[in-house]
Order: C-alpha cells, then structure tokens, then sequence
C-alpha cells in the first residue's frame, strides 16, 4: 500500500489534531480536491487550509476564545467543513447538533452546552426561533445565508463575514483539548454532550485509515451527515489523513447511490443501520456493477446484505466495525477476512476490551454473552467525560471500565460479535434514542395520564427498530392513535417518531414502580396501531 500522501503524525498521540492535518496536507498537495458536494461545491486542501484561517479569524474577531463552545446545526455542506475547520484552528469547541433536533430535544441540547453563539442554516431557523426564548444563554446567532429564517432569533448575523475577516495565527490546539461535543442518548434521561478531545477525534480516522488500507487511488463516498462522528471523523477525517478526496452526499438517497458511484467514481463508503437495507432492496440493473466501489464498512454487517454487496455489487471486501461516540471505534474488520454478522477484532495498540457479566463485571470466558466493557491505552484516545454531567461520567466508568450498555460475544481469536442493547435505547434510523426521552417529550399532551416508548423489531431486514408507544388514558379522555402521533411529529425529530401505539388500561410496573418496558417489548407491534398501514406510506 502506498502511504506518501498519509498524514505524517499518524503514529504520534501528541500530533493527532485535524487543524495539524489540513495544515500538512495544503503544503503537500494545495491544489488537489479535498471536499466535493454531489450539489458542486468543492474545497481543495490549501483552499481549505487558507478559509479556515479566516473563519478562524472571523469568529476570534467576534470575540470568540480557545475553549468556547459554538453550537453548530448545518447541513452536509462546504460550508460545514469551514465551520469544522475552522472552529478547530481557533481551538473552540463545535456543538454539533443534528439538523432533524426540534422541541424539548434541541433545546435541551442548547441549554445543556451553554452555548451562546449558534451557527446554523437558514433552513432550521424558525425551528430554533420556536425555542430560543427559553435558552437563556444563547445571545447570538449566525446565518449561513441571507434567505429568511432569521425572525425572531437573537442578533442574526450573516456567517459570510468570514471572507473578509483576517487569517487566525495563533497556536494550534494540543491533542488533549476538546475539539467537539456530540449528543448521544442513554438508559434514561436526555441525551449527553461527549466531551472529544482532538486525539479521540482524530484516532476515528486513523481506524478507518488502517482498516480500509486507504492510498493514494482512494476516494471516500458519504452519504452520512456530518454531524455525526461516522461521518464526520470515520469518513472525511480518514480523507483527510490520507490526503484523498471525499464526495459528500447532502443526505442519503438509495435511489441515488449507484448513481453517484458511477459519477463521481469514489472507492469506498460506509452504510451505517437501515442504509443497507434500503441500497439492496433497489431493483436489479445491469450497470449494477459500473463502478469502482473496491470496500464498504457496513455496520450492522448483516449476511444477506454482504452477499448482495459481494455478488450483486461486485464489491471486493465488506467488512464492519462496532463503536460509540464515546469509546471511539475499539473494533474494526479486515480486509480478505470474511466475518458477515461479526463486528471485527480490537487494535490491540490503541484499546482494551472485555466480555463481562452485566451486574458484576467479572469477565467471562470467549462464548459467552455479556456486556461489551472498553478502556483506551492511548491517552485521550477516548471522551473526556460528560458536560456538566459528572454522574453520568463516573457511573459509565464503574470498575475502571467504560460500560456500553451493549452485549456481546468475543471468540478465542477475538472476534467480537455485538448481540443486543442492555440499555433502554431505542436504536432508529442510524441514531441511538433515549426511551425516557421520547416519553418526556408526548407527555405533555393534554389526555394522556401514562406513557412508555419502547423498541419493536423493523419489518425491514437489518433495519434496526421501529418505536411503539404505550399509552394509558386519562380518565374521560378520547385520544386517538392519529392525535398521539400527530402530536409525537411536532416535538421529536424525524428518527424519533413513533410508528406504533397502543392503548391500554395500565401499564406494567416493578414493585418500585418502574415501568416494565421488557414486557411491552414481548408482544412487538402485534395488536398496535400502526402508521405506516394507517396511510400506506412510509413511518
């Protein structure tokens, strides 16, 4: 494998800060592609490098510090990478908030963050204004554009600014700074912002970097968003390091994918939950193999799925992987190393993981199904806590162990197999979703006296799960399946949506008056409501 174009620092923790990489990158090769939209924008390294100096300086001129917190709500967009960038080479910390986030979720995200200065698209401007009055800390917002969505958002400025604003000099972030928050939700309560510093960002590239063997011929596909650590630091950070192009899709489209694949001719791509399912089950063609598609990670890696990609595709290698934002990728495939259903083996340099009984943490023997335990042996190779949730952070790390919530199975050759979610996580549409959550968000709705979201099983293979919700009336009231919902879809983002309801006269209960959800899982969608038979569309 050629690696002349790969990042010189990719074996010293100390250098792992992507400001350091596009830096490195713009001397060696300025005038070659980076970024490029399927939509026509494109970046190449050294143009990259010079605007996120100046967006650097654009929000130092603002006032903005190293170690501030700038909450971000973009689309898949170049101007999304000079944002990224830029808030790197300044050394703020980026907010990332996915764009679906409305309601009760997005604005406990703000509040949580303390951001005051919020960059976002015009497009989610009325969402964010719906909001704002009860985000006391928030006092600015930037636009990326000057289309409307500006009313009734503080101080709205326009992020074009940064073009005439001075390039940023000063020091570059360390690798045990944070670079990003990233909100991802647990067994209960709202979601949690994980602390990233520059070294974790960066060691998600370098995994995917060493598992896909990238080199010089590569070109990265991404259909993900951004805000997202797949996409974000799997995908284009591992172009970043490798010094190849990416092609950012704004947002998934089965029916675009083969086209794309002949257009922009990349080389590898990831799926990530449904996204396999939807790509196989577009109908046969016969320019199904005119590409030049050598690799996909797929997670989950379903059997049916690699063979389609293998057989149908022509796709050399499938392989998959298994992390979280917060233990970073701790497992990854093989190229030539076939394991459909199985997640990969440990980088034995960069992590530690164990098998081990839920309740006890004592390690089990290979075979045996437990909760998946993880800890870094590289020093800020993993999140630094959670903000301004130090319970939640100790109670993650009992016994010195990082505690997944998800079991799984380990081999005698270390080959991990991912099982199930302990947790009370509801995993929909490439995002893990708190189940306490969703339920705090309906409950508000005028009827309903109780409430329980749980996961049902996906009538699409590999499709991860649909929500049901389990409803007990108030006295005398007449709620109907269609109102729940109706209202459900005005307060949670698109992946939280309920597909199923079902009414009942009480709800089980533990003998401490948690509600059972193992038990509303039992019968599945059976008997429910369903929205997706209801209209004859799509949940």
């Amino acid at each position: 494998m050629k690696t002349e174009l790969h990042y010189s620092g990719m074996n010293d923790p100390d250098q792992w800060v992507f400001p350091r990489v596009l830096e490195e990158q713009a001397r060696r090769q300025p005038d070659a592609t980076w970024f490029q939209s399927t939509e026509g924008e494109s970046l190449t390294f050294g143009e990259a490098a010079r605007d996120a100096q100046q967006v650097a300086g654009y929000f130092a001129s603002l006032g903005i510090n190293p170690g501030d917190r700038i909450a971000v709500m973009l689309p898949n967009c170049a101007d999304f990478v000079r944002v990224w960038t830029g808030l790197g080479r300044l050394g703020a910390v980026e907010v990332l908030l996915n764009t679906e986030l409305r309601g009760p979720f997005l604005e406990h995200q703000l509040r949580n963050c303390g951001a005051e200065l919020a960059v976002i698209d015009p497009a989610y401007g009325a969402i964010l204004a719906e909001v704002a009055p009860r985000v006391p800390t928030l006092k600015r917002v930037i636009l990326t554009g000057s289309e409307p969505g500006g009313s009734g958002l503080p101080g709205p400025m326009d992020l074009a600014e940064w073009r005439t604003a001075g390039a940023w000099d000063g020091p570059m972030p360390r690798s045990h700074d944070i670079a990003c928050i990233m909100y991802t939700s647990g067994t209960s309560g709202p979601a949690k912002g994980v602390l990233m510093p520059h070294a974790h960002s960066t060691l998600f590239g370098i995994g995917a970097v060493r598992c896909l063997e990238l080199g010089p011929a590569d070109k990265y596909y991404i259909v993900l968003p951004l805000f997202h650590a797949n996409g974000l630091l799997i995908q284009l950070g591992s172009s970043l390091l490798a010094g190849i192009p990416a092609v950012v899709r704004p947002r998934f489209s089965a029916s675009a994918w083969l086209s794309d694949l002949r257009t922009f001719r990349p080389t590898v791509t990831n799926t990530l939950g449904a996204i396999a399912a939807f790509i196989v089950a577009q109908p046969a063609t016969p320019e199904d193999r005119d590409h030049c598609l050598r690799a996909v990670i797929n997670v989950p890696n379903v059997q049916a799925h690699e063979a389609i990609f293998r057989e149908r595709y022509g796709v050399k290698d499938v392989v998959s992987a298994y992390g979280m934002t917060e233990v970073n990728i701790p497992i990854w495939g093989k190229l030539g190393r076939s394991v459909p259903g199985a997640a990969g083996w440990v980088p034995a340099e960069h992590f530690e993981m164990v098998i081990a009984d839920a309740e006890t943490d004592r390690p089990l023997k290979p075979g045996e199904v437990g909760e998946i335990l993880v800890r870094p042996k590289v020093a800020f190779g993993f999140m630094a806590g959670y903000y301004a949730m130090p319970e939640k952070t100790v109670e993650a790390w009992r016994n010195l162990w990082f505690h997944t919530g998800d079991a799984g199975m380990m081999d005698e050759s270390g080959l991990l197999t991912f099982v199930d979610r302990i947790k009370d996580c509801i995993r929909r549409r490439g995002e893990n979703i708190s189940a306490a959550e969703v339920e705090e968000a309906i409950a508000p709705l005028d009827g309903i006296a109780e409430i329980a979201a749980c996961a049902v099983p996906s009538d699409i293979k590999g499709g991860e799960d649909e929500i049901l919700l389990s409803v007990v009336l108030a006295p005398g009231a007449s709620l109907t399946p269609q109102a729940i919902v109706e209202y459900a879809d005005r307060v949670l983002p698109r992946f939280a949506r309920p597909r199923y309801v079902r009414l009942l006269a009480e709800l089980p209960h533990t003998a401490t008056g948690k509600v059972q959800r193992a038990v509303l899982r039992q019968p599945g969608s059976e008997g429910a409501w369903d929205r997706q038979a209801a209209s004859g569309g799509s949940a």
